[in-house]
């Protein structure tokens, strides 16, 4: 069972991957031309947390990719992060 673990004050914990359900993280930086932009196998709601308690507690924002990879950012250094469900892509002709 995964650990949940302690970097600048945050806790993260792992989530389990949920049926291929993956978040699209998006992370801007200020001053810097390129955003980080990851996919986590966390729920929205699970990344949403860590932003708010970051951003609350200051130091730093910590989260970490599907492949177990982490991205610390400074929290006074963030200048936007986009949380979304990313889909699946469909293969063949099928419409909604």
């Amino acid at each position: 069972m995964p650990v949940p673990t302690t970097v600048g004050g945050v806790t993260m914990s792992p989530a389990p991957p949920t049926k291929g359900t993956t978040v699209e993280v998006r992370i801007g930086v200020q001053n810097v031309a390129r955003e980080l932009a990851f996919e986590s196998s966390q729920r929205v709601e699970e990344v949403t947390a860590l932003v708010d308690e970051a951003l609350k507690k200051g130091g730093t924002l910590a989260l970490s990719d599907e492949k177990g990879r982490k991205y610390v950012v400074p929290v006074t250094a963030l200048g936007y992060i986009h949380i979304g469900e990313t889909e699946k892509s469909r293969v063949g002709f099928g419409t909604d």
